[in-house]
């Protein structure tokens, strides 16, 4: 599998065989409880418990924008919490989307799917409560995922994520 697949379904039930990662965006606040980290909770406690340990223990490690944690929830499926954006609220900055950080976090997350030989499923990242426009996020899908190989499969849960 290759290239972009664009489904109608819920990215914590990944479709397909084999080793699958669910990708997400996350900020850099340590803030957890709005958007698809609502769903992630709701099927698996490790993804939310792994990032709060990470944010807290922020001087011993490497969280910051574009960093990624991988955190195992089932025999084949992993979750990576991406660092993607600045704080939560659009402000003086503009939106919390740091398109930078989501390529620098893909680019990190593409080496580790490369080795567990998986698949890579996700949202529309950076889209939702962050502000992006997918129009900036999908080449970057493109080209540190696809142009790899990386089989990536991007679920749309209803409504207009067209953004």
């Amino acid at each position: 599998m290759s290239g972009i697949t664009y489904i109608r379904g819920d990215a914590t039930t990944p479709s397909g065989k084999g080793v699958k990662v669910i990708a997400h965006v996350c900020n850099d606040l340590g803030g957890w409880g709005k958007g698809f980290v609502l769903a992630l909770s709701r099927r698996w406690p490790e993804p939310e418990k792994a990032y709060r340990a990470w944010h807290r223990d922020r001087a011993h490690n490497d969280f910051g924008l574009g960093a990624v944690q991988l955190v195992r929830v089932d025999r084949y499926i992993w979750v990576a919490n991406m660092i993607g954006q600045r704080g939560t609220r659009t402000g003086s900055k503009g939106v919390p989307v740091r398109y930078e950080a989501i390529d620098t976090a893909l680019a990190k997350l593409a080496d580790e799917v490369a080795e567990r030989g998986a698949s890579v499923h996700m949202p529309r990242i950076g889209c939702g409560l962050a502000g992006g426009k997918w129009s900036r996020v999908e080449p970057l899908i493109t080209e540190r995922l696809v142009a790899r190989g990386i089989g990536v499969t991007i679920y749309d849960h209803g409504g207009d994520a067209s953004a």
